[in-house]
């Protein structure tokens, strides 16, 4: 057999460019604990030009200067180290994720993240802000769904660099990159609410008062137990979360809420209820027809009880814009609050949170000027004041 001969074609600081006449491609020779390695391919591609070896070489200096240097990368044709990794960084800190972020997460890593991966190999040093804006417009998603695939990413890259696997997260796309589009909040006058809540048969009725008048979520709801009020003050502190009870709230803030002096005479009617039909339950709201044990409500169940009260008196809308959306806006809209005290009443730390509601009260205090002009041009026609003409 004839003896292969290699040709120098160049030298740097570490490692050399040879041609193989015989082959036709070039080859990088690389000496790497005590063995001389020969790669002749880079990300899928025969060295077939000279630019592309001396790329390929770049890159191996660059991860020796770097301290992430692995031959592996080098040697073979092998599936990204981003793929395993993030199963493994999901697992590491599932127990201190929300049921509910645990499966969005995993929905994003099997769904959009193995798979682009899959057909751009990266590894996790090579995640830069050029391959984010590739993952992005790869992922076929609404605007809010491309950014949970991208925070899912950002949390992945974050806990490698607090691992040392790397040495910066980069910078991920702005917001406004997203193409997310914030939906109409939608709303009821407090008049048609009252008459959804009391369409509903009286037993249920507490749950839904508590929530219109506390500005709570449903799950929060939920999730109260007969120790979290202590006769003045709410304390929430768990919430459902994919239908598992958790001890924190969705934004893992413990809330002291003061019980609404309209909410009591529902309180008194519920607890003389819940001591006919003799349950006990840890739980503060308890239906007694609910197969769940403890016999707690769940947003499965307020959202039945809700669309069919909606429909006995002609309405239309779901659980959550119906009571906290609505109750929020109409302490803007039609109790004249703030913005500032409305984020009092929630008890939102950031103003952003409730920002949202302020164009519904822009537009409603817009609507009503408009209705005011028109009747006061009417006044003025029917006084002789305005010339028709």
């Amino acid at each position: 057999m004839a003896k292969v001969q290699l040709q120098p074609a160049g030298i740097c600081m570490k490692g050399t460019i040879s041609f193989r006449r015989d082959r036709g491609y070039y080859e990088v020779s690389w000496y790497h604990k005590g063995k001389r390695y020969k790669i002749s391919t880079y990300k899928g591609q025969r060295l077939y030009s000279r630019k592309l070896a001396e790329k390929l070489l770049a890159t191996m200096q660059a991860d020796e200067e770097a301290g992430v240097f692995r031959i592996e990368k080098y040697t073979k044709e092998r599936p990204t180290d981003v793929i395993p990794y993030l199963w493994q960084w999901l697992e590491a800190v599932k127990p201190t994720l929300k049921p509910a972020t645990y499966k969005d997460y995993r929905n994003s890593i099997a769904n959009h993240l193995v798979p682009f991966f899959k057909q751009h190999p990266f590894d996790l040093h090579e995640i830069q802000y050029d391959v984010l804006m590739m993952l992005l417009a790869s992922i076929k998603r609404s605007g809010k769904g491309k950014m949970n695939v991208m925070y899912c990413l950002r949390a992945c890259l974050d806990y490698a660099w607090r691992s040392g696997k790397i040495v910066a997260v980069p910078p991920f796309p702005k917001r406004s990159q997203y193409g997310i589009e914030e939906p109409e909040i939608q709303w009821l006058p407090e008049e048609r609410q009252i008459a959804i809540i009391e369409a509903i048969e009286d037993y249920h009725q507490p749950i839904f008062w508590w929530l219109k008048l506390h500005f709570r979520r449903p799950g929060e709801a939920c999730a109260l137990h007969k120790v979290d009020f202590d006769g003045e003050v709410f304390t929430i502190r768990r919430t459902f979360s994919a239908r598992k009870l958790v001890t924190r709230t969705k934004t893992g803030k413990v809330h002291i809420i003061p019980c609404s002096d309209d909410f009591r005479p529902h309180l008194k009617r519920m607890l003389e209820a819940q001591k006919r039909y003799n349950i006990i339950s840890p739980f503060f709201f308890v239906n007694p027809w609910a197969h769940t044990r403890g016999k707690y409500y769940t947003n499965t169940t307020l959202n039945r009880i809700w669309k069919r009260a909606c429909a006995k008196v002609g309405e239309d809308i779901p659980l959550y814009a119906g009571l906290k959306h609505s109750s929020c806006t109409q302490f803007l809209v039609e109790k004249g609050g703030t913005l500032s005290e409305l984020q009092v009443l929630t008890d939102h730390a950031r103003a952003d949170s409730v920002r949202r509601y302020a164009k519904i009260t822009v537009d409603v205090r817009k609507r009503l000027l408009r209705k005011a002009a028109v009747v006061r041009l009417k006044d003025y026609r029917e006084a002789g004041d305005v010339d028709d003409a």
